[in-house]
């Protein structure tokens, strides 16, 4: 998120479900963002944990949208955190991506697919596994 291209801002500190977050808003400028450089993205960062345990994005592909993710079921393996996530979408329209928050603690969406990690493996980069090394 260092990349000259990235545009992020704390937009705000909230409380989901009882818990303390950092509201941080994720955009990209058109030189240097990618094909996607018009999606963005609002991250929910524990503040003790520094997890992002909530992310919102907004997409232009396939007639564009929005959805909104809660983690759950996260562990680490080597060392790295891997989480699932339940993934919902608005039940209402014209709101503000970083509004989703507000709409989750109300009840004011519905679950739209899960994104679950199966059989999460990890190797050291290297011969031997198909992969390089690079700095």
């Amino acid at each position: 998120l260092n990349n000259p291209a990235v545009k992020k801002k704390l937009i705000g500190e909230v409380s989901l479900k009882g818990k303390p977050y950092y509201k941080i808003k994720v955009t990209f400028r058109e030189k240097g963002g990618g094909q996607d450089f018009d999606d963005e993205y609002v991250y929910w960062i524990h503040q003790q944990e520094y997890t992002v345990d909530y992310l919102a994005y907004s997409f232009h592909v396939n007639e564009g949208g929005t959805r909104f993710r809660e983690a759950y079921h996260s562990r680490g393996v080597n060392g790295i955190r891997f989480t699932d996530y339940i993934n919902y979408e608005s039940t209402v329209e014209d709101f503000e991506l970083e509004d989703y928050d507000r709409l989750f603690e109300e009840g004011k969406v519905k679950e739209f697919s899960r994104i679950v990690l199966d059989n999460v493996k990890v190797r050291p980069l290297g011969k031997g596994n198909g992969q390089t090394a690079s700095r």
